[in-house]
């Protein structure tokens, strides 16, 4: 006997599922995910505003800022990369490969010099998250 509304046939076979990735490439998708953290725009802008700031940052603080604003770096060109806004627009192609650039150069030993690599460094990082906001590859821009 069939259910009410049920409708009799021939029945269907259907396939085991199986997951599209095997134990080594989810284990590496996890991993990603984990290491993971969203855009904070509040952040970067503070990151910049402090090295841009009129008050010269000290020697000590020079290295932090460096690998902070690299990290912005990184963040911002890797979604300009993913949102292919390099093809899509000529200002956001010459601030990626510009961040780039300052990004892969090296910290200067002098703290006059440092500054300066620093402050160009704020700057690019400030311009591709206002692109960014602008050609609509990130959400806000604070």
């Amino acid at each position: 006997m069939t259910a009410p509304g049920a409708v009799a046939g021939p029945e269907r076979v259907v396939d085991p599922w199986e997951p599209p990735l095997d134990v080594e490439a989810l284990t590496s998708v996890l991993a990603a995910c984990r290491a993971w953290s969203p855009l904070d725009g509040e952040t970067i802008l503070d990151d910049v505003g402090a090295v841009l700031d009129d008050v010269v940052p000290p020697e000590e603080a020079l290295d932090e800022h460096a690998l902070r604003l690299r990290g912005h770096l990184m963040q911002l060109i890797a979604i300009a990369t993913a949102a292919e806004a390099g093809q899509k627009d000529t200002d956001a192609a010459r601030l990626i490969e510009r961040g780039r650039q300052v990004r892969a150069e090296e910290l200067p030993g002098d703290h006059r010099q440092s500054v300066g690599h620093l402050r160009r460094m704020a700057w690019v990082v400030n311009e591709l998250h206002e692109r960014l906001g602008e050609i609509a590859c990130i959400r806000e821009t604070v």
